[in-house]
């Protein structure tokens, strides 16, 4: 991806912008595509960076013929760092895209474009805090310095605030670079919970990685989201889509290699050894096949889950709930019963 000094993971929702102009966007959803199921139906979806074992699932699903198996002609379209996913599918380039979670989502619903989240990949929110190695919980990082990013105050830092009794003083701007942290013992940084960490660890250095849905955050991430005209007008090749996706993570896990293949051919910088230490993480953590798809299945979301992300959203003023409701950001009807058992 890149060197080991840079976090490229973490760039993804810290550099684009999450909040398109409404009416552009709206009126560019007026050239989204609107297909009935067919055999072999192109199918185009979206993620949030250059190709890693973040996306494994859906390129393992490619690799292995799940997605054609489904009907489905799928492309896998990079994003990276300035690219506008949501843009790009309203203007019809995209059929649904990753979402780096469902907050955001619901922002951008918030902000005028409909969009709508019908699958949740991940269960946890990979964010984390890293301190180092004097840290051994949250609360020990009341007084240091943590370097976070402009966005995160629309995300997890609220939250952070809320629950730990940080401040804003303590902040300092996130450079997307671990020097600055390696260099200060007293700081902390945002980070990713399979690329940060790895960076720092390479750089030799000892840190304690605190993962903030260990810890309550309600966040889910690496979403399916679509347009609601594609979820009204393509509800078979989404549904599709979605199984064949959940079908390719549980794949993933299994035996990654066919889908890694294929990210080492989309994004050539990625190494062998990154990818092995994401994938550790994934499955370490119960990324996929943990909480509550341990019993329902890969990609589900619940009403509760959904109810808690959007009560923190209400409550720490991220969005006016006059403006959007749960019910218009979300929909469940393609993973209450798709049992996609890890």
């Amino acid at each position: 991806m890149t060197h080991s000094a840079v976090s490229p993971r973490a760039l993804t929702r810290l550099t684009a912008t999450w909040r398109p102009v409404a009416l552009a966007a709206c009126a560019l959803a007026a050239l989204a595509g609107s297909t009935t199921a067919r055999a072999d139906e192109p199918f185009v979806y979206m993620t949030n960076w250059y190709a890693q074992a973040e996306h494994g699932g859906f390129y393992q699903a490619l690799a292995t013929g799940l997605y054609k198996k489904a009907g489905l002609d799928v492309s896998l379209k990079m994003g990276g760092p300035q690219v506008n996913v949501v843009q790009i599918m309203a203007a019809g380039q995209a059929d649904c895209v990753m979402g780096s979670s469902d907050l955001q989502m619901v922002q951008i619903r918030e902000g005028g474009v409909p969009v709508t989240t019908v699958a949740a990949m991940f269960q946890k929110d990979p964010q984390v805090l890293i301190g180092h190695e004097d840290v051994k919980k949250f609360e020990d990082l009341k007084g240091k310095t943590i370097l976070i990013a402009g966005s995160a105050q629309k995300g997890f830092w609220p939250w952070l605030k809320a629950k730990y009794g940080f401040t804003d003083a303590q902040t300092r701007p996130y450079t997307f670079n671990i020097q600055p942290f390696v260099a200060d013992k007293n700081s902390a940084q945002q980070g990713y919970l399979t690329s940060e960490p790895f960076a720092i660890q390479k750089a030799g250095v000892k840190a304690t990685t605190l993962m903030f849905s260990d810890h309550g955050f309600p966040a889910y991430a690496t979403t399916v989201s679509c347009m609601d005209k594609t979820v009204k007008d393509r509800k078979k090749a989404v549904a599709a889509f979605v199984k064949a996706s959940a079908e390719g993570w549980k794949s993933y896990l299994a035996d990654p290699a066919p889908g890694n293949a294929l990210i080492k051919k989309d994004n050539p910088q990625m190494s062998d050894e990154q990818l092995a230490y994401s994938v550790a993480k994934l499955k370490e953590t119960g990324m996929i096949g943990g909480g509550d798809a341990a019993s329902q299945g890969i990609g589900v979301m619940t009403d509760a889950r959904i109810k808690a992300s959007y009560d923190f959203l209400v409550s720490t003023k991220l969005i006016d709930p006059a403006k959007v409701k749960p019910t218009e950001a979300y929909s469940t009807e393609f993973v209450k019963d798709l049992k996609v058992l890890p």
